[in-house]
């Protein structure tokens, strides 16, 4: 990042961002992602919106818009220069998808060369953008017709989705490109969830009840959480509905010990403690000790207390004894929540799928023997990818005798064969998976 990144115009501090996150650059092997880098950029400009609206856009028609840009670059553009490449996408996306005028797209992104000290860069940039406006209209009509291109997906995502998903993938694959809705919780210990959209309606915020999640609320339009009614004093929380429907499933009653297995940021862990606040324990576990913070931020707005661990779960010493119920919110490849992070298409990459799955067998494999006998353990992930979901839990079912199914009867969902499989929906929730497995009683 260029010290100077305060005097970078929205279109400059984009291009910065995108060459660390999409595969521009050959020798870029680490690409980062939005989460990690925008927040830090955002603060030094003064147009956050339109920055998070451009650096999400390119991500998410990266592929489409690397396509319409072919014909424009006589050149491949070097390494040292993919932040111009960035700079041609974002004119694209622009005049593409945005609502900005054509000539205002062209000539911020232009003058963005100057301020990444590529003014020999001004003339050839401006060239290409103005064939690109000239040609506007049939720009995307020449792109092949596969949905690797016109859902601007990997192919070997689209391969994994097509062949586990045939029915629902192309659903899955658009869906994925609608931002999501913002969903809330509202905690049911100071209020139902009709009396929480009645305060809404006071302040003219329009929302309706979720369809599965008898805590959840959609908000027409997201808006900061700050106006929401009761948010600082904890009456309500930001959470998908899918991800709500965890704490519903694991069912804590008065006096269970339990444990969240990876619970940062700390949605779930809040949400289990709002359901059952008489447990004897509740014990959230992460590796990541700045994300457990965020832990201790949620449950302080939420008035409510938790044992916070840093720990990798497979290193945990439960040594105050075993655990009623455990919630294994596993690592994965987040296909799932793809339309909230569309950077995730291009961070993950095909032989991340295996190794993620050895990962949650592991600690699954871990996590059960923390179990008492009798005890239930939901295990949950935020992928689409059989791989990461029903497999794993078919094959650590197979290797332990201890352990059974409990069947998940929803309404929700689609049973997949082991669990039940959640895909994102445009207008509801996110993609989810979840297997409800028990300790038998006898022997541990």
């Amino acid at each position: 990042m260029s010290n100077a990144a305060t005097d970078l115009n929205t279109r400059a501090l984009a291009a910065q961002i995108l060459v660390q996150v999409l595969p521009l650059n050959r020798q870029n092997l680490h690409p980062r992602s939005l989460s990690d880098l925008l927040p830090a950029v955002a603060e030094k400009d003064k147009d956050q919106g339109l920055l998070q609206e451009l650096c999400f856009g390119v991500c998410r028609w990266y592929t489409r818009l690397d396509k319409v840009a072919t014909p424009f670059i006589r050149q491949p553009f070097k390494s040292r220069d993919a932040d111009l490449h960035a700079l041609l996408l974002l004119g694209l996306y622009q005049m593409l998808y945005l609502r900005v005028p054509d000539h205002a797209a062209i000539s911020e992104t232009v003058e963005a060369c100057r301020q990444l000290n590529k003014p020999w860069a001004v003339k050839v940039l401006n060239g290409m953008l103005r064939q690109a406006q000239r040609n506007k209209s049939n720009l995307e009509n020449t792109l092949p017709d596969n949905l690797a291109i016109s859902t601007a997906h990997p192919k070997w995502l689209v391969d994994a989705l097509t062949s586990a998903w045939p029915a629902q993938a192309e659903k899955i694959l658009q869906a994925n490109n609608e931002p999501g809705p913002m969903c809330l919780r509202v905690n049911r210990l100071h209020g139902s969830r009709d009396a929480y959209l009645a305060r809404l309606n006071e302040k003219q915020i329009k929302a309706r009840a979720g369809e599965f999640a008898d805590s959840a609320v959609y908000l027409q339009q997201p808006l900061d959480v700050l106006e929401l009614p009761g948010f600082s004093e904890g009456h309500v929380s930001v959470q998908d509905e899918a991800a709500q429907l965890s704490a519903l499933l694991l069912a804590p009653q008065p006096g269970d010990r339990i444990l969240d297995a990876c619970a940062a940021p700390g949605g779930k862990t809040g949400h289990i403690l709002e359901l059952q606040p008489a447990l004897s324990e509740l014990v959230a576990l992460d590796v990541d000790n700045t994300r457990l913070q965020r832990v201790q931020e949620n449950l302080t707005r939420l008035q409510l207390r938790a044992t916070l661990v840093h720990s990798d779960l497979q290193q945990y010493n439960a040594g105050a004894g075993l655990f009623d119920r455990i919630l294994l919110d596993a690592p994965c490849s987040a296909t799932g929540v793809i339309r909230r992070h569309p950077d995730i298409k291009w961070l993950r990459k095909r032989a991340d799928i295996r190794q993620l799955a050895e990962t949650q067998l592991r600690l699954l494999n871990v996590a059960f023997n923390l179990l008492k006998p009798g005890g239930s353990l939901l295990y949950a992930t935020c992928s689409a990818l059989p791989q990461e979901n029903n497999r794993v839990v078919q094959l650590f079912l197979a290797h332990e005798p201890l352990a059974h199914e409990i069947k998940i009867d929803a309404d929700w969902g689609q049973d997949a064969g082991i669990g039940r499989q959640l895909f994102a929906n445009e207008k509801a929730h996110d993609g989810f998976y979840y297997a409800h497995l028990m300790r038998e009683a006898q022997g541990h």
